[in-house]
């Protein structure tokens, strides 16, 4: 027997001794067609080669590409499990010519392959071709030898292929393999077509034509060819049989699952061990390439394929989560022709045995009370849209799964009842959203949201991307275009750009289009939580509702927000384990240049307190240990271990964020709920430096640090400075911390001789200064009046008390000038504080330098004014108060 892996090799060979370069599967989730939800067919990867947007791989090239079909016009999902050949997750084989060969060629590798490699017998096979297509009738015939009532015209669009409604096209040639008249059934374009005997196993698709908006069709150039063979199929006709889930890899899944559950697939339960199976295969590909499960986009199409399978493991009797224990049997069968299913092995099992433990105690709620709600129908009967509904709202009950619990009993679902319930749901939130004080123009975005849904979120895996233009707002207002010198806010269905929230600045960069289209993205918000705004200026070019476009991050600026992010997160945990577990996160902000972070705590932090902290975060970050990211409910997720970050929104499921070092709890160093996006791996931060600490408000500090370039830059400076310093001191930089204390300490001796300098000029009495007087006799009384240039305020009162000691009997009065200001103190003896006043004497002076008041006791009194112009006229304001 031939295995479906010896045939995908053998395919691949065949065409690589033909000169074809085999292309490796693309991931499942297509980088070049933002229409698609996943890769649905192997052309898909070449679609922009075939329009000449990018430039092929080769001439030729053959693939075998993984695809999924379980949204959108190529649905399976129902299907899968009841039929012989639908499948969620298929591979496609296929070979491609980008100009080089055409019709004959193509026609001619294939009859080659199938009769002669693999020894097919041509007189089960049968082709098809467009009816208006005579030399592809004329090739098969000459090339294969069949007779013309096997070479069948189709007159229908099944022979005919468009990529859309412009653009390559052309018709095609189908090949089918008759399984016997014991299988019931009629060749193509027979009445009885639909039946299993005869199977399509390759459709060659000859491109010869570009399709125009008129409707005209003009010769392509470079005609080319595009070919598809589902590998489950021709597996099944190559190993002798008549259904897929009879071929090896479908026959090991299938054991697998009947030796862990203990049930046959037989009867009742054999379509519930081909859904596992199938089902098992797609989920498992998908979050190997990077999907996860959501309520929303691909992360939401991933959840409804693995709750359809543990759904039917719940029908199967399986007490416990089965889908993760079946993983290593696919890792067995496939693993070597795709590795990447062996890499991400780990995460699959467990988000596989997380969902399922999650949606078994969803199950178990949810069917009890549809077996309550229901206990009184028989057959025909139809469940009221409301109970589906409030079995979706209340309990997470989902709709298609109430519908597919009562098929087996022939009991229907009120969808249009089930829609009713949802619209009034919404416009009850609209309503509290309107009530909520949010500005009125803002219902635009529930607009959107409620048309298009949410938008997904690309960027945690790259920088760039494509999407396809839902909406453009302008002055609060939707438009269907934009020209260059607009401002607007353009809305894509799939976009790389992160929308401000939890903290993280949104991201910034480019918009464009092959045909012109420029524009500048200069910020990306998140209104309702859910859409992400690229708030743009249309620099060259116009777009339009409709475009698909190219969504380009300024990568070097996410670098640095990841860096700072992470460094959060560290920092977040260094400061629990140096102040203790009362501090929480009640704030931050994380740019591009520099991060910012509040939290919990009574006082400032030390000097001792902020080295200590900063040490624990670099030594996090010389680690170097990968970051790692699980997705969790909320309440597992804080069991866990995981901190919430202050003003993150959590819904049903959570980002936990796990880095640093392993320590003796088993935790990582930091474990936190975050949804923004982080560095790979703690040692990308680079280095962490902390330049502020504050209080904001009571009880909450702040932190300012910066990391990676900008804390580098940051330390340069200071070295600069530093540098700078030791050169006007001439020393090196490690003796200027010496050198200027003792600069410090000579300041301060040299101050305290030039204050006794002062001192000792004040107390030599008259004709010391020119402005000095000498002592002399005024209304009776010795005075002494001075004027002193460059003294200070606080070194008065010991001058008068010297001047008072010396005078015996008598009044001073001495004016201290600084800096164009001037003071003026007055001092009486004990003996003549009965009948004079130093407040009198000192406001005399202050009025005479320009200012008011003065203060003090009847022996010692002060005061000061802002003209020091005038220290002698005060000195003669006193003197005239004393006179009397």
């Amino acid at each position: 027997m031939t295995s479906t892996n010896d045939i995908r090799r053998s395919f691949l060979d065949y065409f690589g001794n033909a000169d074809h370069v085999q292309v490796p599967s693309a991931p499942l989730v297509p980088y070049n067609d933002p229409t698609l939800m996943f890769v649905n067919a192997g052309m898909v990867p070449f679609k922009n080669a075939f329009t000449g947007l990018e430039t092929p791989p080769a001439p030729r090239a053959a693939s075998s590409q993984k695809c999924v079909r379980a949204g959108g016009k190529h649905n399976d999902l129902d299907n899968v499990g009841y039929t012989a050949r639908h499948h969620t997750f298929f591979e496609m084989l296929g070979n491609f010519s980008f100009g080089d060969y055409f019709k004959e060629q193509a026609i001619e590798h294939a009859w080659t392959l199938l009769t002669r490699e693999w020894g097919l017998p041509a007189d089960r096979l049968t082709a098809t071709v467009f009816h208006t297509d005579d030399e592809a009738f004329d090739l098969w015939r000459k090339i294969s030898g069949l007779p013309e009532d096997r070479i069948i015209r189709i007159d229908t669009n099944d022979n005919f292929w468009s990529m859309g409604d412009t653009g390559p096209c052309g018709p095609c040639s189908e090949i089918f393999y008759d399984h016997g008249e014991h299988i019931f059934g009629g060749p193509p374009g027979s009445p009885d077509e639909d039946g299993d005997r005869f199977v399509e196993i390759w459709n060659l698709v000859f491109m010869q034509y570009d399709q125009q908006s008129d409707g005209t069709r003009h010769d392509l150039p470079k005609p080319s060819i595009d070919t598809g063979m589902g590998l489950e199929r021709i597996a099944a006709v190559m190993q002798g049989v008549h259904d897929n889930y009879d071929t090896d890899t479908f026959k090991a899944l299938i054991a697998a699952s009947e030796q862990l559950t203990g049930v046959a697939a037989e009867g009742d339960r054999q379509a519930s061990h081909r859904v596992i199976a199938d089902h098992l295969r797609s989920v498992s590909f998908l979050m190997a390439d990077g999907v996860l499960p959501s309520n929303e986009g691909r992360g939401y199409v991933l959840r409804r394929i693995m709750r359809r399978a543990m759904r039917h493991a719940h029908l199967l009797g399986v007490g416990q989560p089965l889908m993760h224990r079946l993983v290593p049997s696919l890792v067995s069968e496939m693993g070597q022709a795709y590795p990447e299913l062996g890499r991400g092995q780990a995460l699959i099992e467990e988000v596989l045995e997380r969902e399922e433990t999650q949606f078994r105690k969803t199950l178990d709620k949810g069917l009890k009370l549809l077996d309550e709600a229901t206990s009184n129908m028989s057959e025909g009967g139809e469940l009221d849209g409301e109970t589906a509904f409030k079995l979706y709202d209340t309990y997470g009950f989902p709709y298609d799964l109430t519908e597919d619990a009562l098929r087996a009993r022939g009991i229907g679902v009120d969808r249009a009842g089930f829609d009713a319930a949802m619209a009034r749901q919404k416009a009850a939130a609209r309503a509290a959203w309107k009530g909520s004080g949010e500005a009125a123009s803002g219902e635009v975005w529930f607009d959107i949201a409620e048309r298009e849904g949410a938008t997904e979120f690309t960027g945690y895996a790259s920088t760039t991307g494509e999407g396809t233009v839902v909406a453009i707002v302008k002055d609060g207002g939707e438009v269907q275009s934009a020209k260059a010198g607009e401002e607007v806010v353009i809305l894509t269905n799939q976009t790389p750009f992160y929308g401000e929230s939890g903290g993280q600045t949104g991201d910034t960069g480019t918009i464009s289009t092959p045909d012109g289209l420029s524009a500048e993205v200069s910020d990306t918000s998140k209104p309702l939580g859910r859409l992400h705004a690229h708030h743009a200026r249309i620099v060259s070019g116009e777009v339009s509702v409709g475009d698909n476009v190219q969504l380009e991050v300024d990568a070097e600026r996410r670098t640095a927000i990841r860096a700072n992010h992470s460094a959060t997160h560290l920092l977040h945990a260094a400061l629990r384990n140096r102040l203790g577990n009362h501090v929480t996160q009640k704030g931050s902000l994380v740019a591009e240049d520099r991060l910012r972070f509040d939290f919990s705590h009574p006082k400032g932090l030390s000097d001792e307190d902020i080295a200590a902290i900063e040490e624990e975060v670099n030594a996090e970050i010389r680690a170097n240990e990968p970051v790692a990211t699980r997705l969790m409910s909320p309440d597992d997720a804080v069991e866990a271990g995981a901190l919430a970050l202050f003003g993150e929104k959590y819904g049903d499921e959570v980002r936990v964020l796990s880095m640093g070092r392993i320590g003796e709890s088993g935790r990582s160093y930091s474990v936190e709920l975050c949804g923004g996006t982080h560095v790979k791996a703690t040692g990308d931060i680079g280095i962490f430096r902390i330049v502020s600490e504050s209080a904001v408000s009571s009880g909450v500090r702040r932190i300012e640090a910066l990391t990676g370039e900008a804390a580098r830059q940051w330390l340069v400076k200071r070295e600069e400075a530093l540098k700078s310093a030791a050169s006007a001191i001439r020393a090196t930089p490690e003796e200027v911390p010496t050198r200027i204390s003792a600069l410090l300490d000579e300041r301060k001796r040299l101050e305290k001789e030039l204050a006794e300098a002062k001192k000792a000029l004040a107390l030599g009495g008259g004709g010391q200064t020119p402005d000095a007087t000498e002592d002399e006799e005024v209304g009776g009384v010795k005075f002494s009046g001075q004027v002193i240039d460059g003294l200070s305020p606080k070194e008065l009162r010991p001058l008068l008390d010297e001047a008072k000691q010396r005078l015996g009997s008598g009044v001073a009065a001495i004016v201290a000038l600084n800096e164009g200001k001037a003071s003026i103190g007055a001092a009486v003896t004990d003996d003549l504080t009965d009948r004079i006043s130093a407040v009198d004497l000192v406001r005399a002076g202050v009025e005479a330098l320009g200012g008011k008041g003065g203060g003090g006791r009847p022996d010692m009194a002060q005061g000061g004014g802002p003209d020091g112009s005038k220290g002698s006229a005060a000195i003669e304001a006193v003197k005239a108060t004393l006179a009397g």
